[in-house]
This record gives structure tokens, C-alpha cells and sequence, in this order.
């Protein structure tokens, strides 16, 4: 038998095993939850890393499609390229109907045959209409009338102001072109055919349907009359310009006091523009300049006088007149 002292020594001996035996629990616990973990942290790596690829295939399957999408984008692009051509080739001949621009050729041929019928008729109406109003003109009388009562005055060469340098015949040849084509209808051959006229005697016209008009020949203007000096003055620094007035149609007017003891003129003698040849008087003004009118603006007026013409209304300046402007380089 063994004493309580032995008992005690043996007691304190058993223990330590329970205590070593917890802490192999806890320890193998541990490496259990351990383990967990990283099982858990393997599945989770071994998820991201599923995720991961299936996010690759994703994105590598969208770019399959978007490669996909653009090959059909410019697949598309290529059968409207390809349509266009066909369809503009189709458009102006079409092999299979035998269309050009669109249409047939009976197609073409009704419509150029409507056409051609359409203007024809259009250019029919205008000249049939512009020769109905041509007969209503008569070529020996202005064509161009307003209200004024008063007669214009308009010169020759056609312009207000006449600038040019003598020493340079380029520069006056237009002027004296437009003289030379003004005073082509008062030729000498010309007015030959018309009777020669005196002053102060008055002759009736005949019953001839050509009436009798007064012969105006370019050689009464002299030295402006460009026969004896071709250049009209201008070579030599002394410009010649002709002065016209505008025909008056209506019948004139009897300036008289007793009106009632006058018979009036016979109808006879207001037949002057039944003759074509018949050409309006002329006034020619020759600018004798010196050296010191060169290179200064010299401005001339006419006037046309008669007892019943206005030729001073500051309203209208060129009334019964006309004001131009010489100006000659040397």
C-alpha cells in the first residue's frame, strides 16, 4: 500500500498529459483553421483567377464581335460602293431595259418632240407678236417720244466729257471713228439724190408716194467735216464736235397774231419724214485751242434759240441745251 504522500507525488505526474494533450487540440485546431484558410484563400485565388479568364473570353468575344461588326460595316460599305457604281452605271444605260438617263428611247423622242412643238409655238407667238408691233412704227420718225415740248440737243462724238492726249493717236482714234460713222449717211454721193434747197424759197411736194427732201452734205461742215483732215482736228490739238437736234413729230405750231386771217400751211408741206433720206441739219463748233488751253478743262454750251423754245430752265439743264467738257493733252 502505498502513503498519501506517494498518492500526492503521483497526482501532480498524471496532469501535465491533459494539458499537453489541449494544447495538440488547439494546435491541430489551428493548423485545421489554417488549412480552411488557405483552402479558402485558394478557392477564392482560383476564382479571381476564373473570373479573370472568363473576363478575358468576354472581352476577347466582344472583340470578336466588334471585328466581326466592322468586317460587316465595311462589307456594307463595299455592296453600297459596288450598288452605287451598278446603280450610276444602271443610270445612264441600263443594259437589260435599254434606258438611257432613265428612259427609253421612244421616251426620249416623245419628249424632244414635245419640246421642239412647245418653243416652236413660244418663238411662233414672239415674232408673230413683235411684227404686229412693228408695223405700228414708222421708221422716219422717232421711235423714242416722251412729253417734252422742247427739242433736245446731243453731240457728237457720243460724250459729256472728251479727254485725250494729242501726241498719241490711240487715245483720240475712237472719236474720231464715231465722227466718221455719224457722217456716213451725209455723204456727198448720198445727198446727190435729194434736191438742192435755197434759202428763203419754199416749194410744195407732189403727189409722189418718196416726198422731196433738202440735201445736208457733210461738206458744208468744212473743216469738221473730216474730207479735207481725216482726224477731225484732233491730231493737231483743235477737236471738232458736231451738234444735232432731236426731231420734232408733231406739226408745229403758228406763231401769229392773227391767226384767223392765216389759211395755215399746206398738208403737203409737213411730209419731210415720208423720205428715208432725209437727215437732220448739222452744227459743227471747232475748238481752235492755243498751248495755253492744254492740260485745262474747257467747258462749251449750245443752246438752241427760237421764239417759242426754253432753253433757261434752271430746273432742267438740259433743256434746249447741252453743256460738254474738252479737256486736250500735249
Amino acid at each position: 500500500m502505498s502513503s498519501p504522500s506517494e498518492a500526492q507525488n503521483q497526482e501532480p505526474n498524471q496532469e501535465p498529459p491533459k494539458e499537453t494533450s489541449a494544447e495538440q487540440n488547439q494546435e491541430e485546431k489551428e493548423v485545421k483553421g489554417e488549412e480552411k484558410d488557405a483552402a479558402k484563400e485558394e478557392v477564392k485565388v482560383e476564382e479571381k483567377e476564373e473570373k479573370t479568364e472568363e473576363k478575358k473570353e468576354e472581352k476577347k468575344e466582344e472583340e470578336k464581335k466588334e471585328q466581326k461588326k466592322e468586317e460587316k460595316k465595311e462589307q456594307k460599305k463595299e455592296e453600297k460602293k459596288e450598288q452605287k457604281k451598278e446603280s450610276w452605271k444602271d443610270f445612264i444605260y441600263n443594259p437589260r431595259t435599254g434606258e438611257f438617263l432613265g428612259r427609253t428611247a421612244s421616251s426620249w423622242g416623245l419628249i424632244f418632240l414635245f419640246y421642239l412643238i412647245f418653243y416652236g409655238f413660244l418663238a411662233g407667238m414672239f415674232t408673230l407678236t413683235m411684227w404686229v408691233m412693228l408695223q405700228t412704227l414708222d421708221d422716219n420718225v422717232p421711235r423714242h417720244q416722251d412729253r417734252l415740248a422742247n427739242p433736245g440737243l446731243v453731240v457728237r462724238p457720243h460724250a459729256i466729257e472728251i479727254s485725250y492726249n494729242r501726241s498719241d493717236p490711240t487715245k483720240y482714234e475712237p472719236y474720231v471713228q464715231q465722227l466718221h460713222d455719224f457722217l456716213q449717211q451725209y455723204n456727198d454721193s448720198i445727198q446727190e439724190g435729194n434736191d438742192l434747197c435755197l434759202v428763203g424759197e419754199y416749194t410744195d411736194q407732189d403727189d409722189q408716194p418718196k416726198k422731196k427732201v433738202c440735201q445736208f452734205k457733210r461738206s458744208l461742215l468744212r473743216q469738221c467735216s473730216g474730207l479735207p483732215d481725216t482726224s477731225f482736228g484732233y491730231a493737231q490739238g483743235e477737236p471738232c464736235i458736231i451738234i444735232k437736234m432731236n426731231r420734232v413729230s408733231t406739226a408745229p405750231s403758228l406763231n401769229l397774231h392773227a391767226a384767223r386771217l392765216f389759211k395755215g400751211l399746206k398738208p403737203k408741206c409737213m411730209t419731210v419724214s415720208e423720205n428715208p433720206d432725209y437727215v437732220q441739219p448739222l452744227v459743227a463748233v471747232k475748238l481752235q485751242l492755243t498751248k495755253e488751253d492744254y492740260n485745262v478743262e474747257q467747258t462749251v454750251e449750245c443752246k438752241v434759240e427760237g421764239s417759242n423754245l426754253r432753253n433757261s430752265d434752271d430746273r432742267d439743264k438740259n433743256l434746249g441745251r447741252v453743256t460738254f467738257r474738252v479737256k486736250v493733252f500735249q
